[in-house]
C-alpha cells in the first residue's frame, strides 16, 4: 500500500490513517507531497492529479492501483482488509457508536477546524483563549467534543484501556488531530478527557507522526493565520 499524505504538522486529515497504519505496524510506503498551494496549477494538485481526481490528502493505492480517496474510506478499507484488528468495536451497538462519533468529526466542527487548525509545531494558548472569549461557534464545537467524549468515557468497563473503545482504533485516532489542536491552543477540557487526550497522544503511531511533524521545519505562511516566519 502507498498512502499519499501532505505536511504532517499541518494535514490533520493525513494524519489520521497514517498513524492507524503505524500503530499496528501495517506495512505502507508513505509518499509525502509538499502544500506549496492549493491553487490548480500547484505542484502538489499537479502530483496528486495522476493519482486522485478529488485532488486532496490523503490516497490509499494498492499495488494493483486500486484507489480509496477518502479518509473515513480509508480508515473502513483498513478494518476490512484487516479484520483482526480492534479497529471497530466487537460489539455491533458500540460499533455504530464508533461509526457515529467519526462521521460526526468527518462532517462537522466547522468552527474549530477554520479558527484552530492543526499546527502541532505551534504554541498558541493566547490564540486558544482569545478565540473561547471572541468565537461562539468555537466554544459550541469544543462544548460538543466535550460532551461526547465525557459520555464514552464515562461508560468504558472500570479499569478498562483508557482509549474510548477499548483499544486504539479508528475513532482515537479520527480525534488526534483535534487533541493536537487542545495542545497548541491550550483548550481546556475535564481531567477525565484530558488523561484520555494524553493516551491519544502518547500512542506510537501519534507519537512517530508527531516526531516527524516537528522534523519537517517547513513553515508555510498560508497555513499560519496567528504566527509569522521568524
Amino acid at each position: 500500500m502507498k498512502l499519499y499524505i501532505g505536511n504532517k504538522n499541518y494535514s490533520s486529515w493525513s494524519m489520521r490513517p497514517w498513524v492507524l497504519l503505524r500503530q499496528y505496524d501495517l506495512p505502507f510506503e508513505e509518499v509525502k507531497l509538499r502544500f506549496d498551494s492549493f491553487s490548480a496549477d500547484s505542484q502538489f494538485k499537479t502530483r496528486l492529479a495522476g493519482v486522485a481526481r478529488g485532488g486532496k490528502v490523503p490516497v490509499l493505492v494498492e499495488d494493483d492501483g486500486f484507489v480509496v480517496w477518502d479518509t473515513l474510506a480509508i480508515a473502513e478499507y483498513l478494518a476490512e482488509k484487516f479484520p483482526a484488528l480492534p479497529l471497530w468495536p466487537a460489539d455491533a451497538r458500540q460499533r455504530a457508536r464508533a461509526r457515529c462519533c467519526c462521521a460526526e468529526m468527518h462532517a462537522g466542527f466547522g468552527a474549530l477546524r477554520q479558527h484552530c487548525g492543526m499546527n502541532i509545531e505551534a504554541h498558541l494558548p493566547e490564540v486558544g483563549a482569545r478565540l473561547l472569549a471572541e468565537q461562539p461557534a468555537v466554544r459550541a464545537d469544543l462544548d460538543r467534543l466535550v460532551e461526547m467524549w465525557s459520555e464514552l468515557l464515562a461508560a468504558r468497563a472500570a479499569g478498562s484501556c483508557p482509549f474510548l473503545f477499548g483499544a486504539f482504533g479508528i475513532v482515537d485516532a479520527y480525534f488526534a488531530p483535534v487533541v493536537a489542536r487542545l495542545r497548541t491552543y491550550g483548550l481546556p477540557v475535564p481531567p477525565a478527557v484530558q488523561d484520555w487526550a494524553d493516551a491519544v497522544w502518547a500512542a506510537p503511531g501519534v507519537q512517530a507522526w508527531v516526531a516527524d511533524a516537528l522534523a519537517e521545519q517547513d513553515f508555510l505562511p498560508f497555513e499560519e493565520p496567528y504566527r509569522t516566519a521568524r
